[in-house]
Protein backbone atom coordinates (compact mmCIF):
# COMPACT_ATOMS: atom_id res chain seq x y z
CA UNK A 1 0.00 0.00 0.00
CA UNK A 2 1.51 3.39 -0.97
CA UNK A 3 2.14 5.98 1.71
CA UNK A 4 1.89 9.75 1.22
CA UNK A 5 3.82 12.19 3.36
CA UNK A 6 1.73 15.20 4.30
CA UNK A 7 3.75 17.02 6.96
CA UNK A 8 7.19 16.92 8.54
CA UNK A 9 7.66 18.36 12.04
CA UNK A 10 11.03 19.36 13.48
CA UNK A 11 11.41 19.75 17.25
CA UNK A 12 13.98 22.46 17.86
CA UNK A 13 15.20 25.24 20.12
CA UNK A 14 14.71 28.09 17.60
CA UNK A 15 11.93 27.43 15.07
CA UNK A 16 12.50 30.63 13.08
CA UNK A 17 16.25 30.09 12.70
CA UNK A 18 15.88 26.42 11.73
CA UNK A 19 13.04 27.35 9.38
CA UNK A 20 15.29 29.90 7.67
CA UNK A 21 17.93 27.22 7.10
CA UNK A 22 15.41 24.80 5.61
CA UNK A 23 13.80 27.54 3.49
CA UNK A 24 17.17 27.88 1.74
CA UNK A 25 17.53 24.09 1.44
CA UNK A 26 14.15 23.69 -0.28
CA UNK A 27 14.18 27.14 -1.94
CA UNK A 28 10.81 28.12 -0.46
CA UNK A 29 10.09 30.99 1.96
CA UNK A 30 8.91 30.68 5.52
CA UNK A 31 5.23 31.44 6.07
CA UNK A 32 4.88 35.22 5.73
CA UNK A 33 3.57 35.63 9.30
CA UNK A 34 6.52 33.82 10.96
CA UNK A 35 8.86 36.04 12.96
CA UNK A 36 11.99 35.60 15.13
CA UNK A 37 11.02 34.42 18.61
CA UNK A 38 7.88 32.57 17.44
CA UNK A 39 7.28 29.14 18.95
CA UNK A 40 6.37 27.73 15.53
CA UNK A 41 7.35 28.35 11.92
CA UNK A 42 6.21 26.72 8.68
CA UNK A 43 7.25 26.25 5.06
CA UNK A 44 4.50 25.19 2.63
CA UNK A 45 6.09 23.22 -0.21
CA UNK A 46 4.25 23.28 -3.55
CA UNK A 47 2.34 20.01 -3.67
CA UNK A 48 3.31 19.27 -0.03
CA UNK A 49 4.44 18.29 2.44
CA UNK A 50 4.40 21.22 4.85
CA UNK A 51 7.51 21.57 7.02
CA UNK A 52 6.74 22.61 10.61
CA UNK A 53 9.32 23.82 13.12
CA UNK A 54 8.25 23.88 16.77
CA UNK A 55 10.01 24.99 19.93
CA UNK A 56 10.24 22.27 22.55
CA UNK A 57 12.08 21.93 25.87
CA UNK A 58 15.72 20.85 25.51
CA UNK A 59 15.33 17.27 26.83
CA UNK A 60 12.65 16.56 24.21
CA UNK A 61 14.88 17.95 21.45
CA UNK A 62 17.47 15.30 22.22
CA UNK A 63 14.89 12.51 21.79
CA UNK A 64 13.05 13.74 18.70
CA UNK A 65 15.57 14.35 15.96
CA UNK A 66 14.35 14.20 12.38
CA UNK A 67 16.07 12.41 9.53
CA UNK A 68 15.32 13.59 6.00
CA UNK A 69 16.57 12.21 2.66
CA UNK A 70 17.05 14.58 -0.27
CA UNK A 71 17.49 13.57 -3.90
CA UNK A 72 18.97 16.55 -5.76
CA UNK A 73 17.95 17.34 -9.32
CA UNK A 74 21.57 17.98 -10.27
CA UNK A 75 25.04 16.98 -9.10
CA UNK A 76 25.12 15.60 -5.55
CA UNK A 77 28.56 17.04 -4.76
CA UNK A 78 27.36 20.53 -5.65
CA UNK A 79 24.27 20.04 -3.49
CA UNK A 80 26.42 18.92 -0.54
CA UNK A 81 28.64 22.00 -0.98
CA UNK A 82 25.56 24.24 -1.19
CA UNK A 83 24.09 22.80 2.03
CA UNK A 84 27.38 23.19 3.90
CA UNK A 85 27.58 26.81 2.73
CA UNK A 86 24.07 27.31 4.15
CA UNK A 87 25.19 26.09 7.60
CA UNK A 88 24.90 22.30 7.49
CA UNK A 89 27.77 20.22 8.83
CA UNK A 90 29.19 16.97 7.47
CA UNK A 91 28.39 13.97 9.68
CA UNK A 92 29.53 11.07 7.51
CA UNK A 93 30.36 10.36 3.88
CA UNK A 94 28.96 6.94 2.94
CA UNK A 95 29.87 7.08 -0.77
CA UNK A 96 31.83 4.25 -2.32
CA UNK A 97 34.56 4.69 -4.94
CA UNK A 98 32.02 4.27 -7.76
CA UNK A 99 29.90 7.14 -6.36
CA UNK A 100 27.09 5.03 -4.93
CA UNK A 101 25.89 5.62 -1.40
CA UNK A 102 24.97 8.85 0.33
CA UNK A 103 26.30 11.78 2.36
CA UNK A 104 24.92 12.49 5.83
CA UNK A 105 24.79 16.13 6.91
CA UNK A 106 23.25 17.79 9.97
CA UNK A 107 21.28 21.02 10.02
CA UNK A 108 22.12 23.69 12.64
CA UNK A 109 19.89 21.93 15.23
CA UNK A 110 21.53 18.53 14.67
CA UNK A 111 18.75 16.98 12.56
CA UNK A 112 20.31 14.62 10.03
CA UNK A 113 19.72 14.79 6.32
CA UNK A 114 21.03 12.40 3.69
CA UNK A 115 21.92 13.58 0.24
CA UNK A 116 21.26 10.73 -2.16
CA UNK A 117 22.41 10.40 -5.75
CA UNK A 118 20.29 12.28 -8.25
CA UNK A 119 17.96 10.32 -10.51
CA UNK A 120 20.18 11.26 -13.46
CA UNK A 121 23.36 9.87 -11.87
CA UNK A 122 21.51 6.71 -10.80
CA UNK A 123 20.35 6.14 -14.39
CA UNK A 124 23.93 6.52 -15.68
CA UNK A 125 25.24 3.60 -13.61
Amino acid sequence: MPVSLYNVAFDCADPYELGQFWSKVVDQPLHEEDRPGDDEAMIALPGGPNLYFQRVPEPKILKNRVHVCLRPDGDRDLEVQRLIALGASLVEDKRGPEGRGWVILADPEGNELCVLRSSVSRADS
